[in-house]
């Protein structure tokens, strides 16, 4: 989970949805009649609560750069030497150094460190002497994704 992306989206959202607010509230509202004032409320809240919604379903998504190596990049193995966890994340899973020894169909294998996020779940998959699957940008052999 991209925390700081979700962050922005909501920053950004919000802000729009103030800025929105403020226009009805300063020249919109005394335009309309009122017995529909209830109405337009409960729509600039639906509004501001799909916006969200919207925003955070963007904000999931992965990168471009991650996007287009799940497109282009070179499918390889690495396997784990060495494990180090750093520190616990806010969705119950544990920010890991992970060493490997990639290797690339073509290529020499080569040692690479990526620093990923390990779910309790998948905790059995990422222990030393293990193999996992790998995504490498052809043009750039240290940008690698993880395929548990």
């Amino acid at each position: 989970m991209n925390h700081q992306r979700i962050v922005r989206t909501v920053c950004f959202v919000t802000v729009g949805y103030v800025i929105v607010l403020a226009v009805w509230l300063g020249w919109l509202i005394e335009h309309t009649p009122p017995a529909t004032i209830p109405y337009q409320i409960m729509g600039l809240v639906a509004a501001f609560g799909s916006a969200l919604g919207f925003g955070m379903m963007a904000a999931e998504r992965p990168s471009r750069a991650d996007r287009q190596l799940e497109r282009h990049g070179l499918e390889g193995w690495a396997r784990i030497e060495h494990v180090t966890p750093l520190r616990r994340t806010p969705d119950n899973g544990e920010l890991t150094e992970l060493d490997l020894r990639l290797t690339v169909p073509g290529s020499e294998s080569y040692a690479g460190r990526v620093v990923y996020e390990v779910r309790r779940e998948n905790a059995t998959r990422f222990v030393p002497g293990e193999t996992i699957t790998v995504l490498v940008d052809p043009q750039d052999r240290d940008h690698i994704m993880l395929c548990p």
